[in-house]
């Protein structure tokens, strides 16, 4: 699948492009990386969606020409502060979906641990159907910061010693603004459980703390994130 580039106000930004096959017109998908970057882990994610009809897009939210570490403590700040350069390249990217000429015009939004974070503050955006939050933080009095959200499906592990509290945190946030949810904790998963790290993380840390992929939690979380953007993204009620 090729790769692209998104024009944004704080400079170019690189992105990953997986396509369906067929002519369409077809719902998008952003995809959001977490602090590993775009890897093949998201590319796989994003090819994933493109296997089940969406055009799927994931921006590096680490590609604005300047130093690496430079981009990756940009991007906490923006996470932070709810606004800078990521989220105008998180908005590049759904405007490019958007636009096509083989696009519905509906655009979903999905994130992992720091793209999760970025997910669900895009949510109130009024730019996406519906957001897939996967062990994102939740901020701080998110009842006001989630008003007018879409729907959002969330994915959290009971053993995730960073985000304890947060799927009912999170849940109850919607609950209070009326917004269609569907989150869930996996008592025995941790951080990560939708991704595949391939020798990213040490296979001792891997071990220890159980973070990564995680059976049969990772396919019972895919299975609510498909079936949520087929009827909120794609609107293919009862696929």
């Amino acid at each position: 699948m090729p790769a692209t580039a998104l024009h944004t106000p704080a400079g170019e930004v690189a992105a990953y492009l997986a396509l369906p096959a067929g002519a369409g017109p077809w719902p998008g998908v952003v995809v959001l990386h977490e602090l590993l970057g775009v890897t093949a882990d998201i590319r796989a994610h994003a090819d994933r969606f493109a296997a089940r009809g969406y055009v799927a897009l994931a921006p590096d939210l680490f590609s604005f020409r300047r130093p690496k570490a430079v981009c990756v403590l940009g991007a906490f700040r923006s996470l932070a502060r709810r606004a800078g350069p990521a989220f105008a390249a998180i908005d590049a990217a759904r405007a490019a979906l958007a636009q096509r000429a083989d696009a519905t015009g509906r655009v979903g939004v999905i994130g992992f641990c720091m793209g999760g974070g970025f997910a669900l503050l895009a949510a109130p955006s009024g730019g996406f159907a519906a957001a897939s939050v996967n062990y994102g933080f939740v901020p701080r009095d998110p009842a006001t910061v989630l008003r007018g959200a879409c729907p959002v499906v969330a994915t959290y592990g009971g053993r995730d010693p960073m985000l304890r509290g947060a799927a009912a945190k999170l849940e109850a946030a919607l609950e209070a603004n009326g917004v269609e949810h569907d989150v869930a904790e996996y008592p025995e998963a941790s951080h990560s459980l939708l991704n595949r790290h391939a020798g990213r993380i040490p296979l001792l840390y891997d071990r220890v703390t159980g973070i990564g992929w995680q059976e049969p939690a990772a396919t019972d979380a895919l299975r609510r994130i498909d079936a949520f953007f087929d009827r909120h993204v794609a609107g293919r009620a009862g696929d």
